[in-house]
């Protein structure tokens, strides 16, 4: 396919964009803790600008002191952080990048611990059970709030940005006056759609008054509130006409509030583009350009989208995290080098609410560009044992840094257990993150021996500097009478062909792996029950996830059992205890399926070392986890240790 479109310029007010790929604002928690941006962040950000991205928007920074929503988020409400801010506009720039930066405050979705304030919003409406109510912002008030939007973008002019862009969406502040389901007012604030849009409006007047046409006005808005009583689309098209009515240069538009954030950062089951629709509608009632986002994850169906005009640039969030390089790939034809956001949420979504620096499963980069591997100084014969996640990043960030890498997988497959996981429904992106691997394995000089299991007498034949084991890990046969049947299961054989199930199924085990073992059975028309010792399933999932997987058990009707701690299995079910200690029994399944967890494998490690070997154990082979934290793992041994510098 040709991209022609998604390189061409588009202007955006007084700005030039030299092409439709953009990063859209992410908090990431790089920034230093008195709310000025960091090394890591100036480094981070320039990465994306060096990739090739044509407008590159810096994280929401706050824009009123009491309304920092996290300890690592960065301010624009005095003067401390345009110094740091200027760096990143040079930064990106010098890579031909334009730079935006997103002025925001959370209101009902901040921190009051962290803002050391109260939270303020249009009413006195929580966000989430259990978060705190805000108080209701005096229409005197507003007035203030609307000049500190003012002043954070005279900042940020200062810093050198080419746009600034206001939040309006995801029930922030500012959405709180616009959805009639938070804004419960009756001053001059609420009620009529132009009350609403009052706060809106004057924020954009002071900003454009203040800026001038030095820099581009953007404005983000929802698409859809996804909330019975919020905005659905047809308002937000009426929202965005205001405001380019009132001079807003180009609006980027997203959707949901937080309590459906599974359309907001929508998780691997979701398709790439599921929001293309809602930017259509908008796109119809605007003339000013508009920007599509929504998991898109390659560039094929952004440049239909762009070539139809149905929208004019399109952001690639997760997927800039996951290859900051995308559309310098994909403008030299290199499809198959892009690494794809499989949207585990694993390091970005999840660490950035507990206050963590964002990492990335599939970029064990993200993070480190402003420490990044260096070439090393004297190169090493490395040999790693294991093709799993693990073992490929290993191997590929050894040997492009100059080292002599073999890689031995006893299988006749690469990828481990993440391969595995690419099997239940909705998974299929992480077998495109395991194929990128294998490619820049390949490009890197990594030499593969398949099909060989490696003991000490096969590594000493390879005369290495440094063994890394990542062996992976072995599925849990828990000690319960049965387990250890033949005619069990194991979930990974299930899943990857190696046996077949009868019509009627039982999973033992309902975590993620079990859970979406059963779903991919549902999704083949086996009966299905699911048997767990917690009170829910799905316990280790990510929220997103598991609603998706708990609208599938819904549907097809998978019987779920909870609280129930497995003593035996039997021939066609198993028997069980519950928490009063009844015993109870579920059978009349023609299979059983075990999906009880995994543990870490390491048959290797303990040999090598007694023959002299320097080794180096990452990943599983050290102790089950997530995958995140395997190639994370990985991934700073071959970078980073002192004997591979």
């Amino acid at each position: 396919m040709s991209f022609e479109t998604m390189f061409s310029p588009i202007e955006i007010g007084s700005m030039t964009v030299k092409n439709r790929f953009v990063v859209p604002p992410m908090g990431n928690n790089f920034a230093n803790t008195d709310g000025t941006w960091s090394e890591q962040s100036i480094a981070y950000y320039a990465e994306r600008a060096r990739g090739g991205f044509g407008l590159v928007t810096v994280e929401a920074t706050v824009v009123h002191e009491g309304a920092k929503g996290g300890p690592r988020k960065p301010c624009l409400y005095d003067d401390g952080s345009v110094a740091s801010l200027s760096r990143i506009a040079e930064a990106c720039h010098a890579h031909g990048a334009k730079v935006s930066v997103q002025l925001q405050n959370a209101g009902p979705e901040g921190n009051a611990k962290n803002a050391g304030a109260p939270l303020q919003a249009a009413s006195p409406i929580p966000s989430a059970c259990g978060r705190d109510v805000p108080r209701e912002v005096p229409a005197e008030k507003v007035y203030e709030l609307v000049r500190g939007y003012g002043d954070a973008a005279e900042r940020a002019l200062r810093a050198g940005v080419d746009a600034v862009e206001i939040h309006m969406a995801h029930g922030y502040l500012v959405g709180s006056f616009i959805s009639q389901r938070t804004n419960k007012r009756i001053d001059e604030f609420g009620g009529s759609f132009e009350n609403r849009m009052r706060f809106p409006r004057l924020i954009v007047e002071e900003v454009r008054r203040r800026v001038g046409d030095r820099a581009a006005v953007i404005a983000r808005i929802n698409a859809s509130d996804e909330m019975l009583g919020g905005l659905d689309v047809h308002d937000a098209a009426a929202v965005a006409s205001y405001l380019e009515a009132r001079g807003v240069a180009c609006l980027h538009v997203s959707r949901a509030v937080h309590i459906k954030d599974e359309y907001m950062w929508a998780p691997t089951a979701v398709h790439g583009g599921f929001n293309a629709d809602l930017v259509s509608e908008i796109k119809c009632a605007v003339h000013v350009p508009v920007i599509a986002v929504g998991r898109f994850t390659d560039p094929y169906y952004a440049e239909l989208l762009v070539r139809e005009g149905r929208a004019d640039l399109v952001a690639f969030g997760r997927q800039s995290l996951a290859d900051p390089h995308l559309p310098l790939k994909t403008k030299k034809g290199c499809s198959e080098d892009v690494v794809p956001c499989i949207a585990c949420l694993q390091g970005c979504v999840a660490r950035m609410y507990r206050g963590e620096p964002i990492r990335c499963l599939a970029n064990p980069l993200l993070g480190h560009e402003a420490d990044p591997p260096l070439q090393a100084a004297s190169p090493k014969r490395v040999v790693v044992v294991g093709g799993g996640p693990g073992g490929l990043c290993a191997a590929f960030t050894a040997a492009e840094r100059g080292h002599s890498v073999v890689l031995y997988e006893r299988r006749s497959t690469l990828g481990g257990g993440m391969h595995t996981a690419a099997y239940p429904p909705g998974k299929g992106d992480i077998a495109g993150m395991i194929r990128s691997y294998i490619v820049r394995c390949g490009k890197a000089g990594v030499t593969f021996k398949m099909g060989c299991e490696a003991d000490a007498a096969v590594v000493s034949r390879e005369r290495p500097d440094v063994v890394v084991v990542a062996t992976g890990s072995r599925p849990l046969v828990p000690p319960i009478e049965g387990a250890d049947n033949p005619a069990v299961i194991a979930a990974e054989d299930l899943l990857e062909g190696r046996c077949t199930a009868g019509r009627k199924v039982l999973v033992v085990g309902g975590g993620m792996v079990g859970c979406e073992t059963a779903d991919f059975l549902a999704e083949l028309q086996h009966e299905v029950a699911v048997v767990e010792y917690r009170d829910s399933l799905g316990a280790d999932m990510a929220e997103e996830h598991r609603k998706l997987l708990m609208r599938d058990f819904a549907e097809y009707g998978v019987q779920q059992v909870v609280g129930a701690k497995v003593r035996a299995f039997l021939a066609d079910g198993v028997a069980f205890e519950t928490s009063d200690g009844r015993r109870c029994e579920l059978r009349g399944f023609d299979s059983v399926v075990l999906a009880m967890g995994y543990v870490g494998y390491d048959p290797l490690s303990a040999e090598l070392v007694r023959a002299g070997f320097d080794v180096r154990i990452v990943g599983d082979a050290v102790e089950a986890r997530r995958a995140l934290d395997a190639t994370s793992e990985a991934f700073e041994v071959a970078a980073y240790d002192a004997v591979l510098a």
